[in-house]
């Protein structure tokens, strides 16, 4: 048996997310959890004429049960980006529920793999990291941060100026991390076959970085990226499936992950002084098979990528710090 769990199954992103995991023929469990709705999200999902189960699990109190022998387990849980909003914004609000999460998946369901979307990323991973670490049930082969919806973003943007490029059969590599800057498309591996123009190539690369913004404007308050999401992190726990359940072969995705430990990573982390990049990284049944190094890049994705590392170190050790300091706060009340 196969059992995805999403956790903020009733959200913006939830809802589509699930619907679109419903369709696949890979999962024979679907549990939905939020912390309101989510049985009424299940009860409308299950009449989806797929051979998934689909339950829905309601509050704290039902956690454990929603995540007890989960084969995977999505967390877009969290409140969305506003207005005037970045992604870092963010923290303060979702630290808290994605911490929490972790702990849960520590204690019920600790060899799942895990795939954060809840943002911002390059600090939520981290943090679920340093989670399972003091559970001591850490394996960074299991352990994701979903960037898919930059590398969607990337072929989608670059076939509106190049017709000819194909937007589902080709995969721009997107390194780095999922805010901003940090977002490094890596658009010179096509140049001699679209010839961009430097405008074209800057143009892009800052639509790639700050497209989530393009959408907060466009709702006007009422949302984020969330229907762009829900597909990304769709596609990706999708090919994570067909690597871990099936054992399908060469499976490559661009991924926020943690350097040490997994296969390939040890050449990135060298590369770029940091413990966590984002990649493009082989998908195996253990989750990380391979992370690929980074390609020859261009005089100026060299600079975006030193830009990116730079910002990537403040936020990587905001998430730490965030565990850390928690535990310290629990200690002397736990004594107490």
């Amino acid at each position: 048996m196969v059992k995805v769990v999403v956790c903020g199954a009733a959200g913006g992103i939830g809802q589509p997310l699930s619907l679109l995991l419903k369709q696949s023929d890979l999962i024979s469990h679907l549990a939905l959890y939020d912390i309101v709705n989510a049985a009424g999200v299940a009860a409308d999902l299950s009449h989806i004429n797929t051979a998934s189960r689909v339950t829905g699990h309601v509050g704290k109190e039902a956690l454990a049960e929603a995540l007890q022998g989960a084969h995977t387990v999505v967390i877009p849980a969290g409140v969305p980006r506003r207005p005037g909003m970045t992604r870092d914004d963010l923290f303060k609000v979702n630290a808290s529920i994605v911490r929490d999460l972790a702990q849960a998946c520590a204690d019920h369901c600790p060899r799942a793999f895990i795939l954060v979307i809840s943002n911002p990323v390059n600090s939520t991973v981290p943090i679920v990291c340093e989670v399972l670490k003091k559970a001591k049930v850490f394996d960074p082969r299991r352990v994701f941060g979903v960037t898919t919806l930059d590398v969607v973003r990337s072929s989608r943007f670059v076939h509106e100026i190049k017709p000819q490029f194909e937007p589902r059969s080709n995969r721009i590599t997107v390194v780095g991390g999922h805010s901003g800057a940090t977002i490094v498309p890596l658009l010179s591996q096509f140049q001699q076959r679209l010839s961009f123009t430097p405008e074209e190539i800057k143009t892009l690369t800052h639509r790639i970085q700050y497209g989530g913004d393009e959408v907060v404007k466009a709702k006007d308050g009422a949302g984020s990226a969330t229907l762009s999401m829900a597909y990304a992190g769709a596609r990706f726990t999708n090919a994570l499936l067909e690597a871990s359940v099936r054992g399908k072969q060469g499976l490559v995705e661009s991924t926020f992950v943690h350097l040490g430990g997994n296969p390939g990573g040890e050449w990135n982390a060298r590369a770029t002084g940091l413990e966590y990049f984002a990649q493009d990284v082989e998908l195996g049944v253990e989750g990380v098979k391979n992370v690929l190094a980074l390609p020859d890049l261009s005089a100026e994705e060299q600079a975006l990528v030193k830009t990116a590392i730079g910002e990537l170190q403040g936020n990587i050790k905001k998430g730490v710090s965030f565990v850390a300091e928690a535990a310290g706060a629990a200690g002397p009340a736990a004594k107490l």
